[in-house]
């Protein structure tokens, strides 16, 4: 497997999306309750992020909580939306700022609570001119009702359907005015979307890996980059 120094930059994906699964599992193998596994993905995500913006990556998506979610039990849900606040704490929004690095969160953000809703938008404010990569947050995310949504909000503007192409419909996506993805890497063995970027992910590499979110690694990162690569080299 190539090294991250014989990588070239121009053949990164310029936007990977991850499905962060397994921190659950990963916790139950350790006799750990579930929250220990969502604090342990939380530390991998920061390293991630970190190895991303180090490659070069110039975008990346992180599936953090899905529509579905709600349906876990209270308790691990309020866990997981306590995760935020933690993670963007005052040193973590220094770091990323300093680091040219725009934050971004979609989805359907109503159901939040005031404070989470703040934390929310003092980093997308504070990094709204950062010019580096992009981090998007998925948060209470869910594809067929982003395109659903879509659809209502063109009615209500009045577009005329005949008017209506796929560069229009996207500008009503949450994802509005970024690259569709390259690549998407799954963790944990699950070989789905589990209604994840359905629209977006039309023409993306798709990348599995039986390694739990917890787990993932530097170089697990690198090998789903070579793997997209070897791909599109067979591709031309």
């Amino acid at each position: 497997m190539l090294s991250q120094k014989e990588l070239e930059p121009n053949s990164y994906p310029g936007h990977i999306a991850i499905m962060m699964d397994g921190n659950g599992r990963w916790a139950t193998k350790r006799g750990l309750p579930r929250t220990a596994g969502h604090l342990a993905g939380m530390e991998t995500m920061r390293r991630i992020i970190q190895y991303s913006n180090e490659l070069g990556i110039k975008h990346l998506t992180l599936y953090a909580f899905s529509s579905e979610n709600w349906k876990r039990p209270q308790q691990e849900v309020d866990y997981i939306l306590s995760l935020p606040n933690k993670f963007l704490d005052t040193k973590t929004q220094n770091e990323l700022d300093r680091n040219n690095v725009k934050i971004s969160f979609i989805g359907d953000l109503s159901k939040f609570s005031t404070e989470l809703l703040q934390t929310i938008s003092n980093i997308e404010e504070r990094t709204k001119n950062n010019n580096g990569m992009t981090v998007n947050f998925a948060l209470n995310y869910g594809g067929k009702t982003e395109i659903i949504n879509a659809a209502k909000k063109l009615l209500t503007d009045g577009i005329n359907p005949d008017q209506i192409d796929q560069e229009i419909f996207e500008n009503y996506l949450y994802t509005k005015g970024q690259p569709t993805p390259d690549l998407i890497i799954r963790t944990s063995g699950e070989r789905r979307l589990s209604n994840f970027l359905l629209w977006q992910s039309a023409n993306a590499e798709l990348w599995f890996t039986d390694t739990l979110w917890p787990d993932f690694s530097k170089e697990l990162l690198i090998k789903a980059i070579n793997d997209f690569k070897e791909r599109k080299t067979k591709k031309t």
